[in-house]
């Protein structure tokens, strides 16, 4: 009887087993409830985060599960549970999930939105602070930005070992700092073997700065390391943040099978040895700037790529060897040695460059290495080979081409007049990366108005008018007076188009007409300002951006507008850009500009020399400046750094007279770091030179077929002597 009851019960407590070691799910509403439970998890238990917003909260995340059993934290549905405000998630143990959640209408309180450690560990083998064998997945972080541009910070800090990152989507990091970071510089995140696939990564705005790089893998100082990590079937859409898309720094590395698409700037081997770059698609359409792969360091892999239509130049164009620094320090440039560029097919590529950076200091041609069975083919028929150094070391056999090579290259290609490629399957679609339930970038007007309202003249008409508005507009203002008694706090895109110059009249009270802040852009058209009414004050605009950081580019446009009279003070702008403020363009057109003590442009506020600056794009074209003691514009982008393309000018058919007077202190209009611009067509007439200050990168200027009344139309200037430039001026007039 005894036995047969300790049988009984010995089944009886078998049977409760699987009950008692049942994973559970914790579904949590608040903070509070998240950290009650997230200290007592066992292998298989999920916490499931409700619906809402949850706002400043610092998530820690730590448990062991098991490869059969992870432990989660996630969603209870997709896309519902919304981190926000200054937030962030730090990761540790081993098999863990994350998955669903969305960042964004915030920023980081720290260095990182989601970082996979929560500390770093004092004993080398300690394993207890970081993450291993952790999965992230299905999450979003979407304009999760500091609002200082230049505050620095990345987005996901990926530490340990054996982690995968796969089908996230990561959009809009508006302030400095990678958006993804490999760190290798704690040995337990060496050789770690983690593979990032299938992730969308979307718009990355122009930083105008370095720091803008997508996704680094390692950096300068633990460069020697391997890493060992897997980057695939990624989709890098318009990630246009600096000249280093993804910089690889650290050695053994696969990227493959990725898409960039109208990306600004290069996958760039910048540190480490014995990386695969392979099956890669780069897709640049004809956009400024898109480039390719940039090649350096030693045993590099770059095979069955297909580039097309990408337009960069320097260390930015389709396809860059660079020349590297004798016995270099290991965070400058290493030689090129032992590179295998084969199989790869470049389709309307503007630049393939050899030797690209040489100089006294970059001396060191690449060595032993093979550029075999290329296919390069250009519409155009025109060679877009640049030797900038020796090719010596390069074994150049089995390539196939449609025009013609120089002598140097002539062994080593096979011309074909009728050669043909036809573009390959994507190795990867915007589809198939990312999550489902969240929206993807799509390219759009930013002065699309969804309104028009038509305004009368009057004091404040306008502002009231504006003060309704809830989305990007256009008033429109009949004939008549307008004045501005309290300045335009402009937070959204908007046009104010009137019925003409001297038709419609505009007087305003404060300092500015219009303040910029974020998430503002504005087009003024077909109207006279003038600043009779202003106070007398220093730093007075028309139209300048917040003297707060600003996180969101803008664009300017003046379209047919007639500006005056900006004389009450010595120092009165038409557009003033502040510090830590940047546009992506300004556009002048078809304006005027008289009496004047500021300039029309005044983009010069970033005056530390990091290699910042205010503005990209700058074009001023079919207009009249008269009596502008601060000349056209002064441009500034000082420091030697060389992640960035801008910024770039066009001046074309617009008339200077005594902007500022021929003899004055000064310049009609002051470039400083420029690194492109075009000054043609133009008049200057009893005004003070052109100053071209030559600092940083490969600057290309041209002064040509302008008129001048007096001597000298230009200046140039090189504060870096020696610096690579390229300065030309052709069919300038002069006539007393």
């Amino acid at each position: 009887m005894n036995n047969k009851i300790s049988i009984f019960s010995s089944v009886f407590l078998l049977s409760l087993v699987p009950a008692l070691c049942a994973a559970k799910d914790y579904p949590v509403a608040d903070f509070s409830e998240y950290q009650q439970v997230v200290g007592d998890l066992a292998p298989g238990d999920r916490i499931l985060l409700q619906d809402g917003v949850w706002r400043d909260v610092e998530f820690v995340f730590t448990g062991r599960g098991t490869k059969a059993k992870p432990i989660t934290l996630a969603a209870a549905n997709p896309g519902k549970a919304i981190i926000s405000g200054r937030s962030n998630l730090k990761l540790a143990g081993e098999y863990l999930v994350v998955r669903g959640l969305v960042f964004k209408d915030g920023y980081t309180p720290s260095d990182a939105v989601i970082s996979f450690r929560t500390d770093k560990p004092e004993n080398p083998s300690d394993y207890s602070t970081i993450a291993v064998n952790t999965r992230l997945t299905e999450v979003v972080i979407d304009d999760f930005s500091n609002p200082d541009r230049y505050e620095t910070d990345y987005w996901l800090s990926v530490y340990g070992k054996n982690n995968r990152i796969d089908h996230n989507h990561f959009s809009f990091k508006r302030n400095k700092g990678v958006t993804m970071a490999v760190r290798l510089d704690t040995e337990h995140s060496r050789e770690n073997r983690h593979v990032i696939e299938y992730n969308y990564f979307g718009p990355r705005p122009v930083l105008g700065s370095n720091g803008g790089e997508t996704l680094r893998i390692g950096t300068s100082h633990y460069s020697l390391s391997d890493s060992l990590t897997t980057v695939a079937h990624n989709y890098f859409d318009h990630c246009d943040g600096e000249v280093e898309i993804v910089s690889n720094k650290s050695g053994k590395n696969t990227i493959k099978n990725n898409v960039f698409f109208e990306s600004r700037g290069t996958l760039t081997l910048r540190h480490g040895n014995g990386n695969l770059v392979e099956g890669n698609a780069f897709i640049g359409n004809g956009v400024d700037h898109t480039g390719g792969i940039r090649v350096i360091n030693a045993d590099q892999v770059i095979k069955n790529n297909y580039l097309s239509g990408l337009t960069g130049s320097r260390f930015g164009g389709g396809l860059v060897v660079m020349n590297g620094v004798p016995n270099s320090p290991i965070n400058r440039y290493h030689q090129v040695d032992n590179a295998l560029i084969t199989g790869n097919t470049l389709v309307n590529v503007e630049r393939i460059i050899f030797g690209a950076g040489s100089d006294e200091e970059r001396s060191a041609a690449p060595s032993n290495s093979r550029f075999v069975n290329n296919t390069i083919v250009n519409d155009s028929k025109e060679s877009p080979f640049e030797l900038h150094d020796s090719v010596k070391g390069i074994d150049f056999s089995g390539n196939k081409v449609n025009f013609a090579v120089g002598d140097e290259l002539a062994g080593g290609f096979e011309k074909s007049n009728s050669l043909n490629v036809a573009a390959p399957p994507l190795p990867v679609t915007k589809e198939q990366v990312g999550v489902s339930w969240y929206p993807k970038y799509q390219k759009s007007d930013r002065f699309a108005v969804a309104k028009t309202v038509k305004v009368k003249p009057g004091t404040d008409t306008l502002t009231a008018a504006y003060s309704e508005l809830e989305g990007a507009a256009e008033l429109v203002l009949a004939e008549g007076d307008y004045h501005v008694a309290k300045t335009i706090l402009l937070d959204k895109p908007l046009i104010i188009r009137g019925a003409g110059q001297g038709k419609t009249r505009l007087t305003f009270g404060r300092k500015s007409l219009i303040d910029l802040m974020n998430g503002s852009s504005v087009r003024l058209q077909d109207l006279s300002i003038s600043g009779a009414r202003a106070p007398d004050d220093k730093a007075n605009a028309v139209i300048r951006s917040d003297s707060a950081p600003m996180n969101k580019n803008f664009a300017l446009e003046l379209l047919g507008v007639e500006v005056s009279d900006l004389n009450i003070n010595k120092d009165f702008d038409v557009i003033k850009l502040r510090k830590s403020t940047f546009a992506d363009y300004v556009l002048v057109s078809d304006s005027s500009f008289s009496n004047i003590t500021g300039s029309v442009l005044k983009l010069d506020s970033e005056k530390d020399d990091y290699g910042m600056y205010n503005a990209e794009y700058i074009t001023v074209k079919n207009s009249q400046v008269s009596n502008v003691n601060g000349g056209l514009m002064t441009v500034y982008r000082g420091g030697t750094d060389e992640s960035t393309f801008g910024p770039h000018v066009n001046v074309d058919q617009v008339t200077v007279t005594k902007s500022p007077a021929a003899g004055a202190k000064g310049n009609s209009i002051l470039l400083h770091g420029v690194q492109r611009a075009m000054i043609q067509n133009s008049r200057f007439d009893n005004s003070a030179p052109v100053l071209v200050q030559h600092t940083v990168g490969g600057p290309v200027i041209r002064v040509k077929d302008n008129d001048y009344n007096h001597k000298p139309l230009y200046r140039v200037e090189s504060i870096v002597p020696g610096m690579e430039s390229t300065f030309t001026a052709d069919n300038n007039n002069f006539s007393e």
